[in-house]
């Protein structure tokens, strides 16, 4: 009798376990249902929303159209080798967006060490300067691999190269690259720039007008 009873007993204790835990169980289902509904659906809808709202064209990766075809984006640089256009800093994903990423080279790394050393040769023979001169971010890649902008000094560097090329005067193509110059914003944050491919989009807008 006593088997029996106790039988029993395991048997209400598994039923009213077995009650706790669906009702344990469906709160929690609905704190993921709710989570879900706002964090995978509410806050995403809104703050695209909003993004389009007050940034439309930063929202839309800030693409620049010419044409009213995209050619690129100011966000993201491109590959500049020929003699007539500014060349922006070196890429170690070919500026592939998928891909971004630094070149994960010590400095002490002998081919990182090579690249840079071919790089600053190239930079100093194509701007007709001493290696010495050349600067560090026009041989190194950054951290991202698609840096769209370079510095003023960069830019100046390069004035002259652009200027025989395109059969202009130095002085109209340095005024460019300072038109061109973004400044830190609120003169504390990011130095400032110039953006390589709008520099070039406003070089080709003036080497048109002056044929």
């Amino acid at each position: 009798m006593n088997t029996l009873l106790s039988h029993e007993q395991l048997n209400q204790q598994d039923l009213a376990l077995s009650s706790q835990g669906h009702s344990v169980l469906r709160p929690s289902l609905g704190l993921i249902a709710v989570g879900f509904l706002i964090a995978g659906m509410l806050y995403a809808t809104a703050s695209v929303s909003i993004a389009q709202l007050i940034f439309p064209k930063q929202a839309n990766g800030s693409v620049i159209e010419l044409n009213g075809k995209i050619i690129g984006s100011s966000l993201v640089g491109q590959n500049f080798v020929s003699e007539q256009y500014f060349h922006g800093r070196p890429s170690a994903v070919s500026y592939n967006v998928d891909g971004m990423a630094g070149s994960n080279l010590a400095i002490s790394n002998p081919d990182l060490q090579k690249q840079i050393k071919e790089r600053t040769a190239q930079f100093a023979q194509n701007n007709q300067m001493t290696e010495q001169q050349v600067p560090n971010e026009m041989v190194t890649a950054s951290g991202s691999g698609i840096d769209p902008d370079i510095s003023p000094e960069s830019a100046l560097l390069q004035v002259k190269r652009v200027a025989q090329q395109h059969h202009l005067p130095e002085q109209r193509v340095r005024d460019l690259v300072q038109q061109q110059i973004q400044p830190a914003q609120f003169g504390v944050y990011r130095q400032a720039r110039v953006n390589v491919l709008q520099l070039n989009l406003a070089l080709d807008q003036l080497s048109s007008t002056t044929r």
